[in-house]
C-alpha cells in the first residue's frame, strides 16, 4: 500500500476533511454501513466538525475505506467479500431470467461485515418478481424507493429478502432501464456493475487465486 489509512490527514480545513473521511471509513468498516452520507454525518459529529464545506466527498471515504481494509483487516476481508460475491452469483443463477446485475460495495469489494447484496432486476414485468418469489413460498418485503437517470426520478420497487442467511435486495427496473445509467441518488455516482458472466469470473479468479496460495 502507497500510504498508511489517515495519512492525508493535515491542518486547516484540509485537515478537517481528511479527517472526516478518514473516520466515516472507519464507521463504514466497523458498524457495516454502506451510506456513505450517513457514515458523513455520523463523523461529522463525532469530530465536532459544523463545516459543512469540509465533508469529503464520497471518492475520498473510499479510498481511505480501501486503506482500512487492507490494513485492519487484511486477512477476513478478501474471504467475506468472495463468499458474499459467490453467494449473489447463486442468487442471480435463480433470477437468470429477470436480467440481474451486480451492484455496490459486493461488487466493488468494500463489503462491510453486515453488508447487503444488491441486485438490479430488468423484468418483462415487476410483477413477475414477486410471483417467482411466492411460487417458491419464498418471504420478502417491498417497499418503492426513488432512482435517479441524470436528474430524473422514478420509483422502483425494491425487494428485500433473506437469501441463505445474508439479506438480498433486488431492486426491479422496466426494461428499457437496463442499458440507462442509473443512481441511486441525485447527486450520486453512476452505480458500477456487473452481469452474471461477469461476477462468475470473479469468483473464479478468486478461487483460483486462493488455490495457488496454498
Amino acid at each position: 500500500m502507497s500510504r498508511r489509512y489517515g495519512a492525508r490527514a493535515n491542518g486547516g480545513r484540509s485537515g478537517m476533511r481528511a479527517r472526516l473521511a478518514a473516520a466515516a471509513a472507519r464507521i463504514m468498516a466497523e458498524e457495516g454501513i454502506d451510506d456513505f452520507a450517513l457514515a458523513k454525518r455520523k463523523a461529522a459529529r463525532r469530530l465536532g466538525a459544523a463545516d459543512t464545506e469540509s465533508l469529503p466527498s464520497n471518492d475520498e471515504i473510499e479510498a481511505e475505506l480501501r486503506d482500512y481494509l487492507e490494513l485492519f483487516q487484511a486477512d477476513e476481508h478478501p474471504a467475506r467479500v468472495t463468499e458474499l460475491r459467490r453467494l449473489a452469483l447463486q442468487a442471480m443463477d435463480a433470477l437468470e431470467r429477470f436480467n440481474p446485475y451486480l451492484i455496490g460495495p459486493v461488487l466493488t469489494g468494500l463489503a462491510g461485515p453486515y453488508t447487503e447484496i444488491d441486485l438490479q432486476l430488468f423484468p418483462e414485468s415487476s410483477k413477475d418478481v414477486e410471483l417467482f418469489l411466492l411460487d417458491r413460498q419464498i418471504p420478502y418485503d417491498a417497499t418503492d424507493e426513488r432512482r435517479y437517470t441524470g436528474d430524473r426520478a422514478r420509483a422502483v420497487a425494491v425487494i428485500s429478502l433473506d437469501w441463505r442467511g445474508v439479506p438480498l435486495r433486488l431492486a426491479v427496473f422496466d426494461p428499457r432501464d437496463e442499458r440507462a445509467a442509473l443512481k441511486t441518488s441525485l447527486a450520486g455516482r453512476v452505480a458500477a456493475r456487473a452481469g452474471i458472466e461477469e461476477v462468475r469470473s470473479l469468483v473464479g479468479a478468486a478461487g483460483s487465486a486462493h488455490s495457488a496460495g496454498r
